[in-house]
């Protein structure tokens, strides 16, 4: 069995989690699958002789969403700020919904005060209740805000499944449509004794307050990856080989195992190995937390990242790219963010039912009123 973890795309809530973990434990090989919603992570257990990570990301494809190994993102310095990138810019993006969003449904929540408490309020203008005013300002934030929100229910659909986009696509488009009715025929409810009132602002509220819980939850995921990249950042970029007499500065994946490496004070040691000539001193606080510095002579050991303190030494590469003590802790980590404790996998559960739950609940809300009331004249 291997091990390893993919980084996600596209995720909205924890029924996509789910959606995603079904997907991949039903690609033949694999033997397990865990997603972190929050880290945006899959770590999944899978046999090499029955499968690969092409069929597994080809498995997440299907389902709507994207996966890339994460190790080769985050040792990779070019896509690293590229996820980086693409994390600013959908914060800036969600920002800018918020902003308008939250503009917008202001406007609106103090224009139909007068209609939800039922009393005269002389300070809001009357214009404000109007209700093709309230059209105009809240189809913006239900198509341009919400646009997100009816592109992931549309994948939902067509995957067969229901998530938390499903559900408010069809309750922010319930109160906007049903609005729009009694806005474009008024006479049909005045005709029947009641009154044409319209409800945009539930729409426009709702969204806002969705896109601003994603806001928060976009700067969270982005703190969750932080640590990984500070460790990443510990690692030496270059490293100086001996080669036929010669020193040569290589960058580090160019490291093989072999290779004579010379450090001198105050550098980085590139990757791990073992000493062969020369003695020094060297810093390993950020693996051991010890504060005073080591010796270090022929035949000792070294570990990649800790900082060589007094004087120059030459040694030999033993481990290299994930082999070295940094990438493991690196890979722990990664683990332990993409890990689940029992009382979060019984909520998971429970999420992926919610939403059909709710929708049912709905549905036969609807048919015990229309059909156990006697009342069909809307009131």
């Amino acid at each position: 069995m291997e091990n390893t973890t993919l980084k996600l795309r596209g995720m909205s809530c924890a029924s996509c989690a789910n959606s995603i973990e079904d997907a991949i434990n039903s690609v033949p090989g694999v033997d397990e699958c865990i997603v972190n919603f929050g880290a945006e992570q899959a770590t999944v257990k899978y046999d090499p002789r029955r499968t690969d990570l092409e069929a597994i990301q080809e498995a997440v494809d299907a389902a709507g969403y994207s996966a890339y190994p994460l190790q080769e993102q985050n040792l990779m310095a070019g896509e690293d700020d590229a996820e980086k990138r693409y994390r600013l810019r959908e914060s800036h993006d969600l920002m800018r919904k918020v902003v308008v969003g939250g503009i917008i449904s202001t406007v609106l929540v103090i224009g139909s005060l007068p209609m939800m408490t039922g009393l005269h309020l002389p300070f809001i203008p009357v214009w404000l209740h109007n209700p093709w005013v309230q059209l105009i300002l809240t189809t913006p934030v239900q198509f341009w805000c919400g646009y997100s929100l009816y592109i992931n229910g549309w994948k939902a659909l067509k995957r067969h499944a229901a998530t938390m986009d499903t559900l408010i696509a069809l309750g922010t488009s319930a109160a906007y449509f049903y609005s729009l009715f009694p806005t474009l025929f008024p006479s049909f409810f005045i005709n029947q004794g009641l009154t044409p009132d319209v409800y945009y602002e539930t729409a426009a509220v709702v969204i806002t307050l969705i896109l601003l819980g994603r806001l928060f939850e976009n700067r969270a995921k982005g703190q969750t990856s932080e640590a990984i990249r500070k460790l990443i950042g510990l690692q030496a970029k270059t490293a100086r080989l001996i080669r036929n007499g010669r020193e040569i500065d290589v960058p580090i994946a160019e490291v093989q195992i072999g290779d004579v490496i010379l450090v001198r004070p105050g550098e980085k040691i590139p990757v791990d190995g073992e000493v062969i000539e020369g003695a020094s001193t060297i810093d390993e606080g950020m693996v051991t937390g010890e504060s005073v510095p080591v010796k270090k002579q022929p035949d000792d050991e070294v570990i990649g990242a800790t900082i060589n303190k007094t004087g120059s030494f030459k040694f030999q590469a033993t481990r290299v790219g994930s082999d070295t003590v940094l990438a493991q802790i690196v890979q722990l980590v990664q683990q332990a963010q993409g890990s689940k404790a029992p009382i979060q996998r019984l909520a998971d559960q429970v999420t992926g039912w919610f939403v059909p739950a709710v929708i049912a609940s709905a549905l036969l809300t609807f048919i015990i009123w229309f059909n156990f009331t006697g009342n069909v004249t809307l009131a």
